[in-house]
C-alpha cells in the first residue's frame, strides 16, 4: 500500500524541537545574487529602450503648437529599424545602413541625433529621398509645388508660459521670442499663449499646424534635392526651430539628415508638466497639465 505524507499535530507528550540556544541565527544577504538581479533588470530596461520604446522629454518650443515644453512622450524604436544610434546611450561610431530599415512617411514626428552631436532633436519629416525641397517666403515647396496651406488663425494654449523648469527648459511664449500680445493672463489669473498658426497639408494628406510669426531667417532656403538615404526635417514652430534649414554651427541639422541618425518615431504623450509645483505636496497638482495624456502624435491624414 502506497504511503502518504501527512502533517501530524504534536500530541500531548510530544515536544517541539528545541530552538537553538542563544540569539537566533540571522540569514545572510546573498549580495552576489542581488547584484545579478540588478544587472539583469538594468539590461532588460536598456534592451527595451533600445529595441522597443523609450521616453522622451520636450525641452524646447520648436514643435509648438502640437508639443509643449514639459510634454513626456513615448518614442517607438522599431518603425524605421535599427542603426548605430538606436542604443539608449549613443556610444557607437557611425555605421552605415539600418537593420530591418524602412523610411519614415512625410508628416512623421521623429527623434534625430545630428551628425557629430551627442543629443536628440525632435522634428517633423517633410522631405524624402529624391524630393526637391525649397522654402520661399516661409512657404514650404516640395518638388516645385507649394504645400497646401490654410488661412492664418489663432491657437490658444491655456495654462502656459513664463514658468521655468530647472534643468529641463523654460516655457516662454513671451515678447522676447514672440509678439508682445502672445502671452496673456485671463481674469481668473490663468496664463494663455495665443499663437498665430497656419494648417499645412503635405502631398500624402498628412495635416498639422505650424506657427507663423512673420519674417525670419529660415523663410528662404534651397532649392536642394534630398540625397538617397536622407530625410529633410523641420520644426512646426517654423520661425523658432533649428532644423535642416540651418547649419550645425547654428545648432541646426546641416541640411538633409542621414536616415541612420533617426532614433525613432514619436507616438503619443504620456503626461505633461508645467513646472509650477514646488516641494510642497499641496502644490503637486499644479505640476501637471490636464488633457495631454494619450494625445496621439501621428498627423491625421485627410482625403
Amino acid at each position: 500500500m502506497a504511503s502518504e505524507d501527512v502533517a501530524l499535530e504534536a500530541g500531548p507528550d510530544q515536544q517541539p524541537a528545541a530552538a537553538p540556544k542563544g540569539k537566533a541565527a540571522k540569514a545572510k544577504t546573498d549580495w552576489a545574487s542581488e547584484l545579478r538581479g540588478i544587472f539583469w533588470l538594468v539590461l532588460a530596461v536598456l534592451g527595451f529602450h533600445t529595441f522597443i520604446a523609450k521616453p522622451f522629454y520636450i525641452p524646447s518650443e520648436s514643435m509648438l503648437p502640437g508639443l509643449l515644453v514639459g510634454d513626456q512622450l513615448v518614442v517607438s524604436k522599431f518603425p524605421y529599424g535599427y542603426s548605430y544610434i538606436s542604443p539608449t546611450f549613443h556610444v557607437l561610431p557611425f555605421i552605415k545602413g539600418r537593420l530591418f530599415g524602412s523610411m519614415p512617411e512625410r508628416g512623421d514626428v521623429v527623434i534625430i541625433s545630428p551628425p557629430g552631436v551627442n543629443s536628440d532633436y525632435i522634428k517633423r519629416v517633410v522631405g524624402l529621398p529624391g524630393d526637391t525641397v525649397e522654402v520661399r517666403d516661409g512657404v514650404l515647396i516640395l518638388n516645385g509645388k507649394a504645400v497646401e496651406r490654410g488661412p492664418l488663425h489663432q491657437v490658444d494654449i491655456r495654462a502656459y508660459g513664463g514658468v521655468p523648469i530647472p534643468g529641463e527648459g523654460k516655457l516662454t511664449c513671451d515678447a522676447s521670442e514672440y509678439r508682445s500680445d502672445t502671452l496673456t493672463v485671463s481674469t481668473d489669473g490663468i496664463k494663455h499663449c495665443k499663437l498665430p498658426v497656419i494648417t499645412e497639408t503635405l502631398p500624402n494628406g498628412r495635416r498639422y499646424d505650424t506657427v507663423e510669426l512673420g519674417p525670419s531667417e529660415g523663410d528662404f532656403y534651397g532649392p536642394i534635392k534630398v540625397p538617397e538615404g536622407h530625410v529633410f526635417v523641420m520644426g512646426d514652430n517654423r520661425d523658432r526651430s533649428a532644423d535642416s534649414r540651418f547649419p550645425v554651427a547654428q545648432l541646426g541639422l546641416g541640411g538633409p539628415v542621414p536616415w541612420e541618425n533617426l532614433g525613432g518615431r514619436a507616438e503619443f504623450i504620456t503626461y505633461s508638466k508645467t513646472g509650477e509645483g514646488t516641494w510642497n505636496p499641496l502644490t503637486w497638482g499644479q505640476s501637471f497639465r490636464g488633457g495631454r495624456a494619450g494625445t496621439s502624435l501621428h498627423a491625421p491624414r485627410v482625403k
